[in-house]
């Protein structure tokens, strides 16, 4: 079945510039800032700053292939369409599974971040788990009301945020004396697979620039549009972290940064309330990261529910999951299901390994990105293949630094989605 078939119903063309690279930022400023650098602390201990130098370098030549395949091919799926395209049905349909496993587990760590920051802000502990549950079914109902609804809500969510992101890297990064020399220095206890193992965890932290291109069916002037606002969502990122970093080991250490991310504690507000007048910046830095997880949430609902859907067009996944609601224009079942998956992965309710999930699966998703960027003709590249070759390379090698545990569980499932695809999909 041809995606391109003219009675395929589309998605309409509703996003800008602005618009994809406030998506992108939702999809990035959310947990990947306010969990997952203590989580990458825990493991690179005081180089946690080096690993987010070297996942932004990882990020950028993946973004920069992702760019010029989504300019090329403008379509809902991102990676997924790419694979067939470019390489064979097989590793299609993987980055597609792949990316529903990561993204999802991404997408569960959000929402129990969420539920942290809430706690420990209103002091109304219901359990992390119930909060979590709700503040999904909040974002599955505003995704069902359509992309231009969502991408509003989204914009007033990034710009809030960002403010509150702003605002603690301001005053964080003024106390935090003495913190570059720890920052930068090699990270003697954990060593370098330590250091290698924190970069794949905040590679995690910067792949919501993917989420622009899963969206490329619904952006206006996708080839001039979708390079730009990727690489501008990299750009502000990478500040962002670094700027959250430089705080967090000046004024916690990696220790008990750590700590208090993989607990769900909200490090970020501990923090905060040793600034100024800790209590006002402790209210401003707990609401921006509570509407940074709801970004993330809304982001990934969206970007999850496109690649189900051309998934559904090709019959990789049930035929329902690519119905078109007339009178909201999204997938209204994929949006659904990915709802219920997530919610099934909050079940589990661990941060740490959720995230840790995420690193693996996303990884191999991007080393198949850079092979089908690898495959671009000449005249249709933007970037030079050696971006596309290094991108390919970092993303095997670090994937193999995750816990093995983590790595077992991912290969595992790639196996299982391809039995899936042989023994239950129609082929083509």
């Amino acid at each position: 079945m041809s995606v391109e078939d003219a009675n395929q119903p589309r998605l309409k063309r509703a996003i800008g510039l602005p618009g994809a690279v406030m998506m992108g930022l939702g999809s990035i400023l959310g947990a990947g800032v306010f969990v997952s650098i203590g989580l990458g602390a825990g493991v690179a201990g005081s180089g946690v700053m080096l690993a987010i130098v070297i996942a932004a370098g990882v990020a950028t030549c993946n973004g920069l292939s992702s760019a010029q395949l989504a300019a090329k091919y403008p379509v809902s799926g991102g990676t997924y369409e790419y694979g067939y395209r470019l390489l064979s049905p097989a590793a299609g349909f993987t980055a597609g599974w792949l990316f529903l496993c990561a993204k999802t587990a991404t997408a569960a760590t959000a929402a129990l971040g969420f539920a942290g920051y809430l706690i420990k802000f209103t002091g109304i502990n219901i359990g992390l788990l119930p909060i979590a549950l709700i503040v999904l079914a909040f974002c599955v109902l505003v995704t069902l009301c359509g992309i231009e609804r969502g991408n509003q809500i989204n914009i007033a969510i990034v710009c809030i945020t960002v403010f509150a992101l702003s605002l603690f890297c301001i005053l964080g990064v003024n106390l935090a004396h003495g913190a570059v020399t720890l920052a930068f220095a090699f990270p003697e206890t954990q060593g370098m697979r330590g250091l290698l193992g924190g970069a794949a965890l905040m590679f995690v932290a910067f792949t919501g620039y993917g989420r622009i291109a899963t969206l490329g069916e619904e952006v206006r002037q996708p080839a001039r549009t979708i390079p730009r606002a990727i690489i501008l969502t990299l750009c502000i990122s990478m500040v962002l972290y670094l700027g959250v970093a430089y705080a967090g080991l000046g004024l916690l250490g990696a220790e008990q940064f750590a700590k208090a991310a993989g607990e769900g504690l909200a490090p970020l507000e501990i923090m905060a309330r040793k600034m100024g007048d800790g209590k006002t910046v402790a209210v401003i830095v707990a609401i921006g990261a509570m509407t940074a997880m709801l970004g993330v949430l809304l982001n990934l609902l969206l970007g999850l529910s496109r690649v189900l859907l051309a998934m559904g067009r090709r019959r990789d996944m049930p035929a329902v999951t690519a119905n078109i609601s007339e009178s909201t224009q999204v997938p209204a079942v994929a949006t659904v299901v990915v709802g219920v998956l997530i919610g099934v992965l909050v079940c589990i309710g661990d941060l740490k390994l959720t995230w840790s999930f995420s690193a693996f699966t996303v990884l191999v998703y991007y080393a198949i990105t850079n092979l089908c960027a690898i495959r671009l003709k000449p005249e249709e590249r933007l970037y030079p293949a050696w971006t596309a070759y290094l991108g390919f390379v970092a993303c095997l090698s670090l994937a193999f630094f995750v816990e093995w545990r983590v790595t077992l569980v991912g290969l595992g499932l790639i196996a299982l989605g391809l039995i899936w695809k042989h023994f239950f999909c129609k082929q083509d």
